[in-house]
């Protein structure tokens, strides 16, 4: 149910709900912009391309089960339900970053340390807006089933990334 008595249709009355986009594909943008080197590029885009087909898939099936709902959608709010933004966006650079910036050579608890870190920062930020916006609805989903699937996306395009540049399987 909408917080706003005309059922959310005037996307006016969204105005924290619009900073937060807005700010979030800023953000985003200068943080691929300031923290990839230009020799990294290609490296980041595989990633980034490759996440961005996961999160399509499938969260488009989380939202069409009725999993999630995103009742303020900034971008393409009537031909798809999920989160543009969040999905094609966000999540896929925080893929780029994770994989460039992960701690190969390193322990398995470093490793899992660096899977825990990017896990739990977007599940955090992903609780704060369930809570305190109408960016995303839990509807039959929990905090506990993001950080599940979060963590799995990251698994997937790792090793995806990996296959990509021909690097050995991590351990």
């Amino acid at each position: 149910m909408s917080r706003y008595k005309d059922g959310g249709k005037q996307m006016a009355k969204y105005t924290v709900e619009k900073g937060i986009s807005i700010s979030s594909i800023i953000l985003t943008t200068l943080l691929l912009i300031l923290f990839i080197p230009k020799e990294k590029i290609r490296q980041a885009l595989i990633p980034f391309l490759f996440h961005q087909a996961l999160t399509w898939f499938f969260g488009l099936i989380v939202v069409e089960k009725g999993l999630i709902r995103y009742p303020f959608r900034y971008y393409f709010s009537r031909s798809n339900k999920s989160s543009f933004i969040f999905e094609y966006l966000i999540f896929p650079a925080f893929a780029v970053f994770f994989n460039l910036f992960y701690p190969e050579k390193r322990s398995l608890l470093i490793k899992n340390i660096h899977y825990l870190f990017f896990t739990s920062t977007i599940t955090f930020f992903e609780t704060i807006a369930v809570k305190y916006t109408k960016l995303i609805v839990y509807k039959k989903w929990t905090w506990y089933w993001s950080f599940i699937t979060i963590w799995i996306s990251y698994f997937i395009t790792n090793l995806f990334y990996r296959w990509y540049f021909k690097q050995p399987p991590c351990n």
